[in-house]
């Protein structure tokens, strides 16, 4: 498994930010993986884990599989699906994938799953490729 590069502020992978998920992502076998404990903090409903974190993972381990690839995007469209409920401390395992690639616009698909390995949240990403300024500012901020 190969460690990403990270962006230091980023919410989810940032781990310069003292409130964010401070989450690595490898890249192994054609996809990017990653664990996450569901922290206490990020709770909605007590005991359970916001699905805006969720959601946030997902984003996350999908535009790191086109980022993988060393094509360097922002999200467009973003679909999640919630299968189970996430209680607070829980392990979860991410896993995202590239799909398609047509050029400017890109697609990747993305789980998570618990300690069980049962799916508890799905999703499907658009991707629009960045160029010239933009994406200088996104190589750069990599570290």
């Amino acid at each position: 498994m190969k460690l990403m590069k990270r962006y230091p502020g980023c919410f989810v992978c940032g781990d310069k930010n003292p409130i964010g998920l401070n989450v690595p992502f490898y890249v192994k076998d054609n996809q990017v993986v990653a664990e996450y404990t569901a922290g206490r903090h990020f709770e909605g409903y007590k005991d359970v884990l916001h699905g805006g974190i969720l959601s946030a993972l997902l984003d996350e381990v999908m535009i790191r599989a086109v980022l993988a690839l060393d094509i360097y995007c922002v999200t467009s469209e973003i679909t999640v699906k919630f299968r189970k409920m996430v209680k607070t401390g829980a392990k979860l395992s991410l896993k995202g994938r590239l799909v398609e690639d047509k050029g400017r616009i890109l697609t990747a698909k993305g789980k998570i799953t618990n300690q069980n390995d049962q799916v508890v949240a799905e999703g499907e990403a658009t991707f629009v490729r960045v160029r010239g300024e933009m994406e200088k500012q996104l190589t750069q901020e990599l570290e």
